[in-house]
């Protein structure tokens, strides 16, 4: 290996150590191989919808099945689209970040979703 050890992909923790043919970071204990760093990353950033079409930032999505909002009277419909979405790093299996009309900011998991 080379005297210089690469930052850590996922945090950019500038502490990362080898251990045996692997790297290691110490802050999120993510573990990679030297040469796979960049493929790694971008296989874990992509999102898919139900069906499995790739999510972006700003795209437009329906509901594929009715849901129990809580707090709430009302149930968010199957068909209800909602527009502009925000991709974010999941947080209990919710991936994405929108504002849904009606029914204010919420965040929404990618398997309930579909692109329009």
């Amino acid at each position: 290996m080379s005297d210089t050890i690469p930052p850590c992909p996922a945090c950019a923790c500038e502490y990362s150590y080898e251990l045996g043919e692997l790297l290691v970071c110490p802050e999120c204990a993510h573990e990679w191989s030297p040469g796979q760093e960049a493929a790694e990353v971008e296989q874990e950033t992509t999102v898919k919808d139900a069906v499995g079409n790739v999510l972006a930032n700003g795209d437009t999505v329906g509901m594929v099945k009715t849901m129990k909002v809580k707090g709430s009277p009302r149930d968010l419909k199957i068909g209800t689209k909602v527009r502009n979405i925000r991709l974010i790093d999941a947080v209990n299996g919710h991936d994405i970040d929108a504002k849904v009309d009606g029914f204010g900011p919420m965040k929404l998991k990618s398997s309930v979703v579909k692109k329009v």
